[in-house]
């Protein structure tokens, strides 16, 4: 069946009609889901903020009952004593610091989204009595790979 000129210009505007169509309606697809993708992250945003903010005020609680401590208590360096390795620092007495506690409690309530309190915390004794095997191995391993050559 041959077509004529007039049916090739009907096939054809139907073509670009139903092109237009779909590239009409994908365009307001693109655009409905951008929009709720903005919606959520500002909503994301808005929550960070809130939790921002909270930890913000327990950390201007704390600073305050820090201030009501006696002049004669020592001053303590939170980034040192959550950054050393020295086992020592935690194993010393069965209870844990208060600056180890306001940090594990400030990870919580991130971690939570809410408001989180620690009444007590301790640590676990090593089931082997001291260091474990791995840390020991790992310290051998990282020990022995050191050039000892001398330099003479």
């Amino acid at each position: 069946m041959a077509l004529n000129m007039a049916n090739w210009a009907v096939v054809a505007g139907l073509i670009a009609a139903g092109c237009g169509l779909t590239y009409a309606g994908m365009r307001r697809a693109l655009r409905r889901t951008d929009a709720e993708r903005q919606q959520e992250t500002e909503r994301q945003l808005k929550q960070l903020a809130d939790a921002i903010k909270v930890l913000e005020a327990q950390l201007d609680l704390q600073s305050q009952q820090a201030e009501l401590l006696p002049a004669a208590a020592p001053a303590i360096d939170l980034h040192a004593a959550a950054s050393t390795t020295d086992e020592t620092v935690f194993r010393g007495s069965e209870e844990i610091a208060p600056e180890i506690l306001v940090v594990i409690a400030a990870a919580a309530t991130a971690f939570l989204r809410s408001n989180v309190r620690i009444r007590s915390a301790k640590m676990l004794p090593s089931p082997y009595g001291g260091p474990s095997p791995w840390s020991q191995q790992g310290r051998v391993f990282v020990q022995s790979s050191h050039n000892l050559r001398s330099r003479g």
